[in-house]
């Protein structure tokens, strides 16, 4: 048994590892097609779109291998079907169930792989590839107002006029205001820098306090300024929720409580993450229905066709569930739990079914 299983997991992962190379390729040239539309933008030309699309590749790889692991699946088994394999492997005692169990295992491991890449690969290269695209094109960051990105910390409220790609901050305002809401003072800044351990350092600082004896202006070249506003919590301006690893969602749900605001979108991509590990050995034991009926069932094709429509399908539900929480503030949990729950037991009830005939 431990020959066949590692006979398998070896077709399993040599046939996904093919689709997936030719999936990243696909969409590595999406991307390219999309950088067109950039080039000329002061000195981005063809060499820096090169390298924007080099750095988006862990992201897709992120996103797709679910994706190739269960179109390797069907392959791997259609084939062994149609050859007759499987049914050899059957008369040896090899059961249904036991080939669920291997492609588990599979899947779980390359989960793994996927949870490494999503949590420290992925993240750093969609920000760096946005980052180094910004300073090619001599961008600055896009903001949420016309008058620049704005955040709750503490008592007080910021006003960032402009963050560039460095993670400097730009014609900076603060207001404070004290315990019975009066506007206490307020500290204006031309820049900003990130010296690490929350504290930024201010740069050609006017503070203007409104105390009882009347308006009084201080004025310094430097003042340490300490804030719950990080990079990490910057990089939100940078990447969607879904690529951002899960500590820095983390701390930014965390800092949206804090201040009392809305945070289920990233409490969605939060749990999205912690579920996502179980989606690659799903999608394979979805795949194990399609797969292994005999040849009168449909060929290779058409059972990778109908393997992917099923694919397709959980995304879309899971999608679904996403905007249908988002609208109607269902708990995260189950709107992450959910699609995985039915797939899965759409898989074991069609495996049994297979199985019985």
């Amino acid at each position: 048994m431990r020959l066949l299983a590692r006979y398998l997991g070896g077709q399993v992962l040599l046939a996904s590892a093919f689709v997936l190379l030719a999936l990243l390729v696909l969409f590595a040239f999406f991307d390219v097609i999309q950088e067109l539309g950039a080039l000329g933008r002061n000195n981005y030309g063809l060499g820096q779109a090169a390298v924007v699309v080099m750095l988006n590749v862990p992201g897709h790889l992120y996103e797709i291998l679910p994706v190739a692991a269960l179109i390797g699946t069907l392959f791997t088994l259609s084939r062994l079907v149609g050859n007759s394999e499987y049914a050899v492997m059957r008369v040896s005692g090899l059961s249904n169930w036991r080939v669920a169990g291997y492609f588990s295992v599979i899947g779980v491991l390359l989960s793994l792989l996927v949870l490494v890449i999503g949590e420290y690969v992925a993240p750093w290269s969609e920000q760096a590839a946005q980052r180094y695209k910004l300073l090619a094109t001599h961008s600055v960051v896009a903001q949420q107002f016309r008058s620049g990105l704005w955040v709750k910390d503490r008592s007080a409220f910021i006003n960032v006029r402009e963050v560039m790609p460095d993670n400097t901050l730009r014609d900076i305002e603060i207001y404070g205001f004290d315990a019975d809401g009066r506007l206490s003072w307020i500290r204006a800044a031309q820049e900003a820098h990130w010296r690490g351990g929350q504290t930024w350092d201010l740069q050609q600082v006017v503070e203007t306090r409104f105390d009882a004896d009347g308006i009084h202006a201080i004025r310094n070249a430097h003042l340490d300024w300490q804030s719950v506003l990080t990079p990490d919590i910057l990089s939100v301006l940078l990447i969607a929720p879904e690529q951002m690893s899960a500590r820095t969602l983390w701390r930014y749900v965390g800092h949206l409580k804090e201040n009392g605001q809305k945070a289920t979108r990233y409490e969605l991509a939060l749990w999205s993450k912690f579920v996502g590990p179980f989606v690659i050995p799903i999608m394979m034991l979805i795949a194990m229905p399609f797969a292994i009926q005999g040849p009168r069932a449909g060929g290779t094709s058409s059972k990778i066709f109908i393997g992917i429509l099923a694919g397709l399908g959980f995304h879309l539900l899971s999608r679904l569930f996403g905007h249908l929480g988002l609208l109607n503030d269902w708990p995260v949990v189950v709107v992450s739990i959910l699609p995985l729950l039915i797939f899965l037991t759409i898989a074991l009830m069609g495996i049994r079914w297979v199985d019985r005939r």
